[in-house]
């Protein structure tokens, strides 16, 4: 096949490559150039979308012996990624940018490109399986557990993974990292990256003040009521937050209180304890089934709401926009805003059933 391969300057994409040229494929590097301004990117443990990156990237195709491009997507990702992060942020929702970047960029945007070019898929070096027994793509978690990455790939349509490689998903990080050294790339040993790539100093309440500005408002004692303090805006909070809330005065019992609930119009902070985080019930909306199977009844399955969060036994029905699911144990932590991944346990690795924005929770 005629292989476009996503080369973000790490090891993991760099080997990927390498192993779609031993496969025989007819490869083609690209480095996607996510920011008008690469500077203002994070630099040294990125692997991710900065000018060093990219030069990463070029030693790494140099030595594979296939071209290499540079994609400008600048325009793309400043709309799809950072503008929706804000807006969700705005709207008192805690949003993955990793996940919109891999649907809205590394696939939707990349792929229509490149099968405009004639190519016939992209590779990554994203950390999930993919197995075809069923006629259709289905989407797995990856051998190494600690480094999977099926979660933030769960959005992607069916469509997509069909025109999807991922090189790495049978190996472990330890592999890979051994496999760079034995073909003399220069990223062997490059630290992973971490944090949100257009955020550079990774303090997330000051970029989104600087895009929001301050919209102040109060944070309530939910049992009581009473104002307890002031803030600049719940963009500033995410449902569980403990730390940085800015309360003077200690809880009754003397524990420590969480974030409870965000309510953007009226701009009020809920806190309250730890005991009252918790979630049963989820609500999630614009459902994506990578496999092309909607639920079909009441389905027992494994629910995840982070990328390496904790997982939870659940019970999960369609509803009229969506899917509900019910815990079978509480969850603490879980904001709308977040995507909850289904996943039904077999012998073959657990399966992606389906994704879905979590719209309200109980």
């Amino acid at each position: 096949m005629r292989v476009l391969a996503a080369m973000s300057g790490g090891v993991d994409s760099a080997v990927a490559a390498a192993r779609a040229v031993d496969a025989g494929h007819d490869v083609t590097g690209v480095h996607l150039a996510l920011s008008a301004k690469p500077g203002t990117l994070r630099e040294g443990a990125r692997g991710c979308c900065t000018v060093e990156d990219s030069r990463d990237a070029r030693r790494a195709a140099d030595i594979l012996g296939i071209p290499f491009y540079v994609w400008d997507f600048a325009e793309r990702f400043s709309e799809e990624v950072i503008e929706t992060f804000v807006g969700e942020y705005a709207a008192g929702r805690t949003p993955n940018p990793c996940m919109t970047c891999n649907e809205k960029i590394k696939f939707e945007a990349l792929l229509e490109k490149a099968a405009a070019l004639g190519f016939d898929a992209v590779s990554t070096g994203h950390y999930a399986r993919l197995s075809h027994e069923s006629g259709v793509p289905e989407l797995r978690r990856s051998r190494d557990e600690g480094k999977d990455q099926s979660y933030v790939l769960a959005s992607l349509t069916s469509q997509q993974l069909r025109h999807a490689m991922f090189p790495l998903g049978h190996s472990l990080k330890s592999e890979v990292r051994a496999e760079a050294e034995q073909r003399d790339l220069a990223v062997a040993q490059k630290p992973d990256s971490h944090d949100i790539c257009f955020i550079p100093d990774g303090d997330t309440k000051k970029f989104l003040d600087s895009k929001l500005g301050e919209r102040p408002g109060d944070m309530v004692d939910a049992d009581s009521g009473e104002v307890l303090t002031q803030h600049s805006g719940v963009h500033g909070f995410t449902v569980g937050q403990r730390k940085g809330l800015g309360i003077d005065k200690p809880a009754p019992d003397g524990r420590p209180r969480y974030v409870l609930s965000l309510e953007p119009v009226s701009g009020t902070v809920k806190v309250g304890s730890a005991d009252e985080l918790g979630v049963t019930e989820i609500d999630a909306t614009r459902p994506v089934w990578p496999s092309e199977s909607a639920l079909d009844g009441p389905t027992e399955c494994v629910a995840q709401i982070r990328a390496h969060g904790e997982t939870g036994e659940a019970v999960a029905e369609m509803t009229g926009e969506g899917f509900r699911v019910r815990l079978r144990e509480p969850m603490r932590g879980v904001a709308p805003g977040q995507s909850v991944v289904l996943y039904r346990p077999d012998p073959a690795g657990d399966l992606v059933l389906g994704s879905a924005k979590i719209s309200e929770t109980r």
